[in-house]
């Protein structure tokens, strides 16, 4: 009998099957997440098991959906968060855990860099406008000199930084354990979060929820000037969205992208307000990135498998 892999992912090989081939190719039985969504904790037990590995997305797995899974000895994310795995339970029930940690990096950087200028040219107000037939001419800001702040300090957070400072960006930067030989010869000035958000025209959040805190709330976002941006394109929890509802609402910053959110899909208060963009958490879902994630992640689950067998 062939050995079952989950993957769980909301539309993994939709751009292209090789990394599905691959897996049969290995000898693997495959088993889709047949949703097109996230999958619910129910979900991810009832479609994981009898697998003995599973290709990830961002679904949930905590002890209570870990301990279902009798068979399971690798999980396998596709991406790079694994806020969403114990990873200690797992470690006591001798599952491996791996992701793909550089595989988002250019298309999560290129999206912020899309989402800053979006915000700043006032793109997505003059294309509502163009559909409801109102001919109006908005007049937007330059990105070029543009002070910003960058939370997290990673991979992505880094590309973030150098690209912006292709744009004559001035680039303040904060971390809990900074590059500082990057950042000094990159010419970033690392910061605390306090400074950062005062004096950022536009704030970026890179990094991982650390805690299940939140990292921006009311108190930070009071802290940022009134015509400043917000971008978070790194993991919902990191945002209040309740603060940041009133804080756009009330037209004490400038605007807000979000890409992320607490609850996928998204359904909030949000939804009313024409100062904010929100995506469906896009941020790795460039084409040449999916495929590279997908084929890293199951290359890790397969070789892991293999090797475990040859031991």
């Amino acid at each position: 009998m062939k050995k079952k892999i989950l993957t769980s992912t909301s539309s993994f090989g939709s751009s292209d099957p090789k990394a599905i081939k691959i897996l049969k190719d290995s000898g693997f039985e495959v088993v889709n997440n047949q949703y097109g969504r996230k999958l619910s904790e129910a979900e991810t037990i009832e479609f994981g098991s009898g697998c003995i590995g599973i290709v990830a997305g961002v679904e949930l797995y905590n002890k209570e959906v870990l301990d279902q899974l009798e068979e399971l000895v690798c999980i396998s994310r596709v991406g790079v968060g694994i806020d969403a795995i114990d990873i200690e339970y797992a470690e006591t029930r001798g599952i491996k855990v791996f992701n793909t940690p550089d595989g988002p990096t250019q298309s999560v950087a290129e999206l912020t860099l899309g989402l800053a200028i979006n915000l700043l040219r006032r793109i997505h107000s003059a294309d509502s406008n163009m559909k409801n037939r109102i001919w109006k001419k908005e007049i937007g800001s330059l990105l070029f000199g543009r002070k910003i702040g960058v939370i997290g300090l990673g991979r992505i957070g880094k590309k973030v930084s150098e690209m912006f400072q292709l744009f004559g960006c001035e680039i303040m930067g904060t971390d809990l354990n900074p590059d500082t030989q990057w950042a000094m010869e990159r010419k970033v000035q690392i910061c605390t979060l306090e400074e950062l958000l005062k004096r950022s025209e536009i704030v970026s959040i890179h990094t991982s929820k650390i805690d299940h805190e939140v990292l921006i709330g009311k108190n930070e976002l009071d802290l940022m000037d009134r015509d400043s941006f917000l971008i978070n394109v790194s993991r919902g929890g990191n945002v209040d969205e309740s603060a940041l509802f009133e804080q756009l609402h009330s037209k004490k910053i400038g605007g807000a992208a979000v890409d992320v959110f607490n609850e996928e899909p998204y359904n909030g208060n949000l939804c009313d307000l024409d100062n904010v963009i929100l995506l469906p958490h896009l941020g790795s879902y460039a084409q040449e990135t999916k495929i590279k994630m997908e084929i890293e992640a199951v290359n890790n689950l397969i070789n892991y498998l293999t090797d475990r067998d040859n031991n």
